[in-house]
């Protein structure tokens, strides 16, 4: 029955296998399938038959005429995709259009039947054999993944993740054919490759088997891809080293698992020390590294004072300056420039930082005695903190030790007359004017000064507004000297031992950004703070004062520590500066769900998501749960109530109006406040 058949048989027989050219080849007009195939599967089936040629032909019948005479042609009944696909290896020169193709010659079934039946009478491979004969292929065949690939038609990388899920327990692939696990659960399997691990894992889930549960359980020892080390240190240098990094290929980049944890740390510090090495080269006496910043030093921190510029740096800095702005005077960003231009505007920028950077020094005595820290940051970049001086350095660091700035009084003999002497006093000779007046007197007068400042302060807002500027500054950057004549004394709590890791945060980063900035604009001997106060514009000037007073800010609720009135405070103070914490505070498992009850879970979940999410999670233990619970909540910007801004009636000035609504409308703003 199986003969073969010319192509150019008049009368055609039915039930027998022909070869047909490739371009005497039709889509048959009843094609069951309407939406064609896909550009993926066609790359396949190319792939497929270059490499092992036409596995399964194609059922054909004859195209005729109207008349019914033969065309010499074939509509293809099924097998449409295989026909595109030699179509395709042709285009690519990897067949002729005139090669003959194997097909089954059909006219006694109904066409349009016989292409359906093709797509439907059919059962799909299960992929979990699929897997495990990629595996084998690449086992006993010695295939790579880019080989397996091209005889298959699918990238590299998906050969390398079924490889890897092939690689995953048997006994786990077995509970995944009978549907006891997803694909996205045997995907977490498959991040490592410990077969007792894996099974250890799956024996110890329960209802609750999330993929990042089992992802999470399975790297509990290891250091996620993202940790602040394991950027700084980068993958290659890790690797080189000795360490072994799980490949997470079912995730986004940067999803791999760092195994040796103690040798990740090894790295960063040696890694840190060669910073650290490169700073003493500037002439500090000590310089150490620290992975963690060291909050507890106890040390005095001096900081860079001002420094004239050279006049060759000045005309370099203002020729540089004009240049910048005439080239970049057209664009609005590097985006638009052409890449020459783009090049000098960079340069011309590191140049100009580079000459600035010459305008603050650190005192030469203070370099040879003091310190620096070198710490990692929380987003792996190097963070160098200097200027720092040990208790038994602080003597011969000081540039300016506290009290050489004035001049010492003479040695004079201690007065010993009483309020009520008369009689020592009418004992002062003509001739004794230079020794000093009475302590009684002293008190007497200065009191009388006091008084009529008070009363002259309070008639002058502006000086007032210096004054307290200089008394707050003195205190918070002179580490508290006494040189403010108002008795004034800010308080500032560390927050580091209420809530742990709060110092290493991105928001305590820029808290002392700010101050290190104001910092290495204060004049080194506090003597001279008066007067670069009074000099500063009004706006730097109450800038200054709004970064000493926001340091004295203390909203915390302490069980100990019982002040509603204060706590009513700050809340009005959130609402009138319009705090929004969600920017800055998310709800995780460490930072609030892990340490509240399962009813707060449930309560945060139904509040910040919905009650249908929380009916899902209600029945978890509350490890399960507290971890649902933060993928829930993940973007809503939901807060426990300690954290939210009271509302208030009054409209609030957004963060770009807000100086002009104190400028052009004061009244409205500071009833806002006042609320």
């Amino acid at each position: 029955m199986n003969a073969v058949t010319e192509t150019t048989a008049a009368e055609p027989v039915s039930g027998v296998e022909i070869f047909v050219p490739l371009n005497k080849l039709k889509k048959s007009p009843r094609n069951a399938r309407k939406v064609p195939h896909g550009e993926s599967a066609i790359e396949a089936l190319a792939a497929s038959i270059a490499h092992k040629g036409l596995i399964q032909n194609l059922v054909v019948e004859p195209a005729v005429k109207d008349d019914g005479t033969p065309t010499g042609f074939y509509f293809v009944t099924a097998g449409e995709g295989r026909r595109q696909a030699m179509l395709l290896c042709a285009k690519r020169r990897k067949m002729k259009k005139s090669d003959p193709v194997r097909c089954w010659l059909d006219t006694e079934n109904d066409p349009s039947e016989i292409s359906l039946d093709e797509n439907v009478t059919r059962t799909p491979m299960h992929p979990a054999d699929q897997f495990e004969r990629f595996r084998e292929l690449s086992e006993t065949k010695g295939w790579g993944a880019q080989e397996i690939g091209a005889r298959f038609g699918v990238s590299a990388h998906v050969v390398k993740q079924r490889l890897r899920l092939g690689a995953v327990s048997p006994k786990l692939l077995q509970v995944y054919r009978e549907d006891g696990l997803t694909l996205d659960q045997l995907m977490a399997f498959a991040i490592t490759g410990d077969h007792d691990r894996q099974e250890q894992v799956f024996e110890s889930l329960h209802h609750n088997r999330e993929p990042w549960i089992i992802r999470r359980d399975l790297t509990a020892a290891n250091v996620p891809g993202h940790d602040r080390r394991a950027i700084f240190v980068g993958e290659a240098a890790y690797e080189e080293a000795g360490g072994t990094i799980i490949r997470d290929l079912f995730a986004d980049e940067g999803g791999g698992y760092f195994e040796d944890a103690g040798l990740l740390d090894m790295l960063a510090i040696e890694k840190l020390r060669e910073v650290a090495a490169e700073v003493q080269a500037e002439g500090w006496k000590w310089v150490e590294a620290h992975i963690d910043y060291p909050h507890a030093h106890g040390m005095r921190r001096f900081y860079p004072e001002a420094v004239a510029l050279s006049d060759e740096d000045e005309k370099r800095l203002e020729a540089a300056s004009a240049q910048y702005d005439q080239l970049v005077e057209n664009f609005d960003s590097y985006d638009e420039m052409p890449e020459d231009v783009a090049a000098k505007v960079e340069a011309l920028d590191a140049e100009i930082d580079a000459i600035s950077d010459k305008r603050h020094a650190y005192d030469a005595k203070l370099i040879a005695h003091g310190g620096v820290l070198v710490v990692l940051n929380h987003d792996g970049t190097v963070r160098i903190e200097r200027g720092f001086v040990r208790a038994e350095d602080e003597v011969l660091a000081d540039p300016q030790p506290e009290g050489e700035s004035e001049d010492a009084a003479p040695d004079t003999v201690e007065d010993e007359q009483t309020d009520d002497s008369d009689e020592g006093e009418q004992d002062i000779e003509d001739d004794e004017v230079g020794k000093p007046i009475s302590d009684a007197l002293t008190r007497d007068l200065s009191a009388h000064r006091t008084l009529a400042l008070r009363v002259a302060l309070g008639e002058w807002p502006d000086m007032a507004l210096i004054a307290i500027t200089h008394t707050l500054t003195s205190q918070l950057f002179y580490s508290f000297a006494e040189a403010g004549c108002l008795e004034v004394r800010p308080t500032v709590t560390p927050l580091g031992s209420h809530a742990d890791g709060i110092e290493d945060t991105p928001l305590a980063a820029k808290a002392n950004a700010a101050h290190e900035a104001w910092a290495e604009r204060m004049p080194r001997d506090v003597a001279e703070l008066w007067t670069f106060i009074f000099a500063l514009d009004d706006e730097d000037r109450m800038a200054l004062l709004a970064h000493c007073v926001a340091c004295t800010v203390n909203a915390l609720h302490l069980p100990w520590d019982r002040k509603p009135r204060s706590l009513q405070t700050a809340d009005r103070l959130a609402s009138a500066l319009a705090l929004d914490m969600a920017k800055d505070w998310t709800p995780t498992v460490g930072s609030y769900l892990g340490r509240v009850t399962k009813a707060h879970i449930v309560e945060a979940v139904t509040e910040g998501v919905s009650e249908d999410a929380a009916r899902r999670i209600v029945d978890m233990k509350k490890a399960d749960m507290a971890q649902s619970a933060e993928q829930l909540l993940a973007g809503t910007g939901w807060l426990p109530a300690i954290l939210r801004t009271p509302d208030t009636e009054a409209e609030q000035p957004s963060e770009a109006e807000a100086p002009e609504a104190q400028a052009e409308d004061g009244e409205d703003f500071y009833a806002v406040a006042a609320e």
